[in-house]
């Protein structure tokens, strides 16, 4: 008898300690992220940060950089991305021992001067950066990351708008490719990012690169 509750205490137990395996595991799966196995190699690149200061590879080592498409006169997901990253960006850098930047890259190098980058982006934080450079650098640089971007009105008018991903790539301090954030999509909403799940989704990639 004694030896039948042994064994029924221990399927119990095993049982428990499945249970709570899988919860610690489905606790740890990102919701919205798309995590590379192994990181994705970036191409040598040189751009210019909204001070005028050129920006390549190496400025990259040792940091998280989150990188998105956009420009100064995008009507309604670049302005959104911003806000939502300022909201989470002390919790960001929390959850790692390296410092996180977030870099804008414009997609719109005609109307969007330094003066005017340097501008826009300090009014959502001044630790944000803010890259520029021609097109023949900006698409090797986009389609090495996946972010892609064309401008499909006519370009002569002052008001054209520009198609671009609202996705975020995620740069270990490595310097590599490590996650694209994607945005959420509704019927009738504009695509963004949301704030909240990507901060979880940061921290456990951290944890799992760590």
């Amino acid at each position: 008898m004694q030896k039948f509750i042994l064994i029924i205490l221990a399927i119990i137990a095993a049982a428990i300690g499945l249970v709570l395996y899988q919860t610690y595991q489905q606790s740890q799966q990102v919701e919205k992220a798309l995590v590379y196995q192994q990181p994705r190699s970036i191409l040598p690149f040189v751009l210019s940060d909204h001070n005028g200061v050129d920006f390549s590879n190496d400025r990259l080592a040792g940091k998280w950089s989150l990188v998105f498409f956009g420009y100064t006169s995008c009507p309604d997901v670049c302005p959104v991305t911003l806000q939502e990253l300022n909201r989470v960006y002390a919790d960001l850098n929390k959850a790692a021992s390296d410092p996180v930047q977030v870099l804008l890259v414009s997609a719109d190098p005609r109307r969007d001067t330094q003066q005017r980058l340097n501008s826009y982006i300090n009014y959502f934080n001044k630790e944000f950066i803010a890259l520029r450079a021609d097109h023949n650098q900006l698409f090797p640089f986009s389609r090495n990351l996946g972010l892609m971007y064309s401008i499909t009105d006519d370009s002569s008018q002052e008001d054209y708008l520009v198609n671009h991903s609202a996705s975020i790539v995620l740069i270990n301090p490595q310097g590599q490719i490590q996650a694209i954030f994607k945005p959420s999509i509704e019927v009738g909403q504009v695509p963004a990012i949301d704030a909240k799940v990507l901060l979880s989704d940061f921290e456990k990639i951290v944890r799992q690169v760590s």
